[in-house]
């Protein structure tokens, strides 16, 4: 069973679920947003791009939140997923990132896109 994310009933009112595909991508959605630390049982989850709203935007920031992010990904979610591409771009006040990565149980190629206005 994959509970949705964020955590709500369904019409049901049960625990909502997910599928495959959608319970991945909420995974993804969960590590990005995540700041280290803030998981009781699991300090090292997260990443740092929630930290980046306080810093300046530039090229170079950018590319260093792809190497933390592609290597965050591999550690927590390498299990489920087989990264193909991870791209950070530094737009004006915004950070786009793209990820295309290939599910290992399905080998379903998915490409996800997230904003983060710093």
């Amino acid at each position: 069973m994959n509970i949705a994310f964020p955590f709500h009933l369904g019409g049901n009112g049960r625990t909502a679920q997910a599928n495959d595909d959608d319970h991945i991508r909420q995974m993804i959605e969960q590590l990005l947003f995540t700041n280290r630390g803030e998981r009781v049982n699991r300090p090292d989850f997260g990443s740092g791009l929630l930290q980046m709203v306080f810093a300046p935007n530039s090229p170079e920031v950018a590319t260093a939140l792809q190497f933390s992010l592609q290597a965050d990904l591999q550690q927590w979610l390498g299990d489920l997923i087989q990264m193909q591409s991870l791209e950070v771009t530094s737009v004006d006040s915004s950070l786009l990132i793209n990820i295309s990565y290939l599910m290992r149980r399905t080998n379903e190629q998915q490409t996800v896109q997230f904003t983060r206005t710093v």
